[in-house]
């Protein structure tokens, strides 16, 4: 059997770093034999300068609006990029993208999916959790150059229209093949459509957009606020909503059953009421800061969220959020934001933790021997600051 055998500066196995003067060892398709010591090895190490890392896990994105690249201004905050987003993604499609270049005039959609999958593959990316409201992304994802868990995303805040929304979920869920039900966030939809996916999920990975901004919790808690400026720009008539009495998060989890996994996306106005009521549940929290900071110019409190004791996991949103599809960009944004966090700590969200919150933990995530997990190379890391850091894909 031909093997590959890795030694860098640092050697991250998706835990932490492997004792220096570690060798990682390979099968020629990239699965795991071992971590050993370079006395162990044998000849034909490649020696590659910076940080080798299991291949990285985007929790959170939306590859059907690849399109949309450009397309939105930045700073615009929540509800004026949410209004875009539903009625521009149209617009965006017909003139082939934004303020990048035009699209394939033929099918932007596709041609737009198929380069940001391109994009996530060469920033050392193999596996991502993707919201899916339509099956546009499925011919791109049957060629298997990266692993997927479709989160397909319900809205409907009308309690009427439930039972139609969900059929319309359970028909993308089939022409994807598989994946879950999801609820888009908890102003989106209604105590039905919730009941109606908590019905379905049988264990099955959740998301869920949560507490993305204070304007968020204002109308849960009270029915009011800027968040009616949305439903009155979509001709919706949300009257009939007084509030729940409960800030965001506490309004939604409890349609779940604690042990459900559920993955919160954004998370900017999670604080420490929030975080005791979510503590004891199923719940992981995902990071997307490039997309924060590009929609309303703030993190959330990682500090908290940290010491809340639930996992972390980074996703990119989609590039109708963000600049680029880079969880180490992402990384880096962290790191700069919140100089505390260690590069091993940053790496294991983006890696092992990743793959655990998707299920994916059997094959990818960290050097263990039988994993193929993917290598990439962290160009210019250093083993503690990220920073300059650019990443290559070596398996």
């Amino acid at each position: 059997m031909t093997y590959r055998k890795f030694k860098a500066d640092y050697l991250f196995t998706g835990e932490g770093f492997a004792p220096a003067d570690s060798v990682l060892v390979t099968t020629a398709e990239g699965r795991v034999q071992d971590v050993v010591p370079a006395a162990a090895a044998g000849e034909d190490v490649q020696y590659y300068p910076g940080v080798l890392s299991p291949g990285f896990v985007n929790c959170h994105c939306h590859l059907e609006l690849s399109h949309m690249r450009g397309f939105i201004p930045e700073g615009t905050g929540l509800v004026e990029f949410l209004s875009t987003v539903i009625r521009g993604r149209g617009a965006a499609a017909r003139t082939g993208g934004g303020a990048d270049g035009p699209g394939d005039e033929q099918d932007p959609v596709r041609k737009a999916i198929a380069a940001a999958e391109e994009e996530m593959l060469a920033g050392g990316i193999v596996a991502v959790g993707d919201i899916c409201n339509t099956a546009d992304t499925v011919e791109q994802k049957r060629k298997g150059r990266l692993r997927y868990h479709n989160f397909i995303e319900t809205i409907g805040f009308v309690e009427g229209g439930a039972r139609m929304r969900f059929d319309h979920a359970l028909r993308v869920l089939e022409e994807l093949g598989g994946g879950s039900i999801v609820p888009h966030a908890p102003y989106s939809v209604s105590p039905a459509l919730f009941r109606l996916i908590a019905g379905d999920a049988k264990g099955s990975i959740l998301t869920i957009h949560n507490q993305e901004d204070e304007a968020e919790n204002e109308f849960l808690l009270t029915g009011k606020g800027e968040f009616l400026r949305l439903y009155a720009a979509l001709g919706l008539d949300v009257s009939f909503f007084r509030g729940t009495g409960k800030r965001s998060l506490e309004s939604w989890l409890g349609y779940f059953d604690p042990s459900q996994p559920v993955i919160a996306v954004h998370n900017v106005t999670t604080n420490e009421v929030d975080l005791r009521v979510a503590a004891g549940r199923a719940l992981t929290f995902c990071l997307c800061p490039n997309a924060n900071l590009y929609i309303g110019g703030e993190l959330p409190d990682v500090g908290g969220l940290v010491r809340s004791g639930h996992p972390i996991v980074v996703g990119t949103d989609s590039l109708a959020s963000n600049h680029e599809l880079s969880l180490l960009e992402e990384l880096k944004t962290l790191e700069r934001a919140f100089p505390a966090l260690r590069a091993e700590e940053l790496l294991q969200w983006a890696t092992l933790n990743g793959a655990r919150a998707l299920g994916m933990e059997a094959g990818l995530g960290s050097f263990v021997p039988g994993k193929q997990p993917g290598v990439v190379l962290i160009e210019g890391g250093d083993g503690q600051r990220l920073a300059g850091a650019r990443p290559q894909r070596l398996l």
